[in-house]
């Protein structure tokens, strides 16, 4: 406890340290209102200064951070562990699709049916249907059965 205490204090102190040789303390006490104006605008350089280095150190933390989740997933492909991200379905109109595929908006709804190729149906040769009692007097007898027989072949 004893040892966790003094390195509180070690800490604390150098902390002060630290602040008293970068910020002096501010002698305000007897200033006129010319010398506050001019300790303030310096004081607001002072601010942007320190305002565009922390900006620039953010920007470069965020590009390593980039350049490290590049670096880490190169890394997983080469060794072939790669997790495929879980996919969600996504509902998109016809015009929208139609859209991402030509690469621009459609204006007009397009009409599918008028760009189909028309096919012409062949019509099956139906055979007339002939009164049956004629048939029946021709199929009469040896001749009928020979007709059937020379058909069937």
């Amino acid at each position: 406890m004893a040892m966790l205490e003094s390195e509180k204090q070690l800490r604390k102190d150098e902390r002060e340290r630290t602040l008293a040789e970068k910020v002096p303390g501010l002698k305000m006490s007897g200033l006129s209102l010319q010398d506050l104006q001019t300790l303030c605008k310096e004081l607001h350089q002072k601010i942007d200064v320190v305002d565009e280095d922390r900006y620039d150190i953010a920007a470069k933390v965020t590009k390593n951070d980039r350049e490290i989740q590049d670096l880490s997933q190169k890394i997983f492909e080469l060794k072939g562990k790669m997790k495929r991200p879980a996919l969600r379905r996504v509902r998109v109109s016809a015009d929208a699709m139609l859209g991402a595929l030509l690469g621009c908006k459609v204006k007009e709804s397009v009409d599918f049916k008028a760009n189909l190729k028309t096919v012409k149906k062949e019509e099956e040769k139906k055979e007339e249907v002939t009164d049956w009692r004629k048939n029946v007097d021709a199929m009469s007898g040896m001749e009928g059965r020979k007709k059937l027989f020379d058909a069937g072949q």
